[in-house]
């Protein structure tokens, strides 16, 4: 009992990951998954989360042992790392937030009807909502309202699974052809879904941001064993709720003919309304309630998390190589109003862009995590090796092998996909 009270206390980046990694990859991928490919498509799910935990568990590591982020350790080992990780900042900065809030937008629609209002200015709503909290609240009140919020979220989405295993799986159509897995289709489906399962490797960084932050704001830094504890567990989250989230879209879709849109609205609409015909109208709250709070704390983690990031991507970019007596300079805070204000104004501009087309905006980010996921995992594995941790904080031989076994595995998909794309 005592060591759960130390966890639940110490809930901090882990349970950030968790709140952040909840969101497209599980709602929008694991479910239309289920729905489209049925319980074949836990193998991928299983192998990504497997596979890519070093890539995170790195960040924590790094972190607590040398008081600095991953994002100082890449310049550590050279400029161009850092030059790298910038690009791939950039490109998230105009992708992944536009998505996480596209989705979000469409689900408020569905949950007050607000069919008379355009999905741009429900976003510009969302935005500015969640911006304010943000600069405002700062990290404590991230930390403290997404304890409240996954809370919901992990009451709502279990009862609404619960409910869908006991009513059983839907009947099929009497026409109905599973969708083909190994076609072109199929494994571009499963690149996405692998590219943000259980998120984009290159978020990895952020653990290690709000790691900083934490220990800033507590005045108190965790032991590595303490600090993995409270990663791992957020991580486990992740892994169930994808689980969930892909037992709903199999039960209740798979067999159906039902194609997902790739519209947010139109998804939305899909996603609710299967569950008022399928179950019963009464649990459309439970539904939506779980479905919208995986989106806005998706949302919250995000923005925060990006906004932070690039302040100390464009810092160091400035800078040189630290020594270890030397500390990461500290962010200020203009420069996260600021970065926070930049962030919704351009990423709102990429949603009227793409004309609230959901796909594309996903797609594009899901093929960028994807194609760089396995040099950003070999990064970080450099800066844990490095002699910046010492010997004893380094992560054990099984855990470099399964790091390996993760770049393998991810460079043989990006490696297949070009081939698609380029050559076939």
């Amino acid at each position: 009992m005592q060591k759960i009270k130390t966890l639940l206390k110490n809930l901090g980046p882990g349970l950030l990951f968790a709140s952040m990694a909840i969101g497209t990859s599980h709602l929008v991928l694991s479910t239309k998954a289920g729905a489209q490919y049925g319980w074949i498509m836990l193998v991928p799910i299983v192998l990504a989360n497997i596979l890519k935990y070093p890539f995170f568990e790195f960040g924590i590591r790094y972190t607590n042992a040398t008081n600095k982020t991953l994002i100082q350790g890449y310049l550590n080992r050279g400029k161009g790392y850092l030059w790298f990780y910038a690009l791939i900042t950039l490109v998230s900065t105009f992708t992944i937030l536009a998505a996480l809030y596209l989705v979000t937008s469409g689900l408020l629609i569905n949950l007050f009807n607000l069919t008379n209002v355009s999905i741009t200015v429900v976003a510009l709503v969302l935005f500015s909502f969640i911006s304010a909290l943000l600069i405002i609240g700062k990290y404590v009140f991230l930390e403290k309202s997404l304890k409240i919020v996954v809370s919901i979220l992990g009451i709502a989405l279990l009862v609404t699974t619960i409910v869908v295993v006991f009513k059983g799986k839907v009947d099929e159509v009497a026409n109905f052809k599973p969708t083909p897995l190994f076609n072109n289709a199929g494994i571009l489906f499963i690149i996405g879904l692998v590219g943000w399962m259980p998120t984009a490797v290159e978020t990895s960084s952020w653990l290690s941001m709000w790691t900083i932050e934490k220990q800033k704001l507590t005045n108190k830094k965790l032991n590595l064993k303490e600090a993995l504890s409270e990663f791992n567990f957020g991580y486990i989250v992740t892994a169930i709720l994808a689980f969930f989230f892909m037992t709903i879209g199999c039960l209740s879709l798979y067999g159906t003919n039902t194609k997902m849109s790739s519209s947010a609205v139109g998804f939305a609409d899909q996603l609710i309304n299967l569950f008022t015909v399928h179950i019963g109208e009464w649990t459309t709250i439970f539904v939506s309630t779980a479905a919208f709070a995986t989106m806005f704390s998706s949302c919250m983690t995000a923005h925060d998390a990006i906004a932070r990031v690039s302040i100390d991507v464009i810092q160091k970019l400035k800078s040189t190589p630290i020594t270890k007596t030397e500390k990461t300079k500290p962010q200020s805070k203009s420069y996260f109003t600021l970065a926070v204000i930049v962030l919704t104004i351009v990423n709102l501009a990429v949603i009227i862009f793409f004309n609230s087309n959901m796909g594309k905006v996903v797609a594009l980010a899901t093929f960028v995590s994807f194609i760089v996921a396995p040099v950003v995992g070999y990064m970080n594995l450099k800066n844990v090796m490095s002699n910046d941790v010492a010997k004893e904080d380094r992560p054990k031989k099984w855990l470099q092998l399964l790091t390996y076994a993760g770049i393998l595995f991810l460079s043989l998909f990006a490696i297949y996909y070009c081939y698609i794309e380029i050559i076939a």
